[in-house]
């Protein structure tokens, strides 16, 4: 289940890695890693098993500043979404996918290393 995913110590996204796993980090690497999904504020605090008041901390932040917008409503229920446009979700992706291919590369250069030579 996602929800088990993210709460676990041991899932690790790249940017939580490189970066560490501050509250405001989490919350967006949880959002870039579903950039085509709406979430309710619960969903996405489920999601992190993160605590109500360190989730609600943050997360004005992050939509004040545009980096998580409502995407619709149901009744008075807001449901959330990355903006994909804002500068620093860009960057963020950019910077995912750059560490995934040097993280691909190496993990290749270090198989060709072990494998036995024949």
């Amino acid at each position: 289940m996602a929800e088990d995913l993210y709460a676990k110590k041991k899932y690790e996204s790249i940017l939580t890695r490189t970066l560490g796993s501050s509250p405001k980090l989490r919350i967006i690497d949880f959002f870039l890693d579903n950039p085509l999904f709406d979430f309710t504020k619960k969903e996405v605090l489920e999601a992190l098993g993160m605590g109500k008041q360190t989730f609600y901390k943050y997360f004005p932040d992050l939509e004040r500043l545009g980096v998580v917008v409502v995407s619709r409503k149901i009744g008075r229920v807001k449901l959330y979404k990355l903006n994909l446009k804002h500068p620093l979700v860009r960057m963020l992706r950019e910077y995912e996918r750059e560490i995934s291919l040097q993280l691909a590369e190496m993990e290749a250069v270090m198989e060709t290393r072990l494998a036995p030579s024949g």
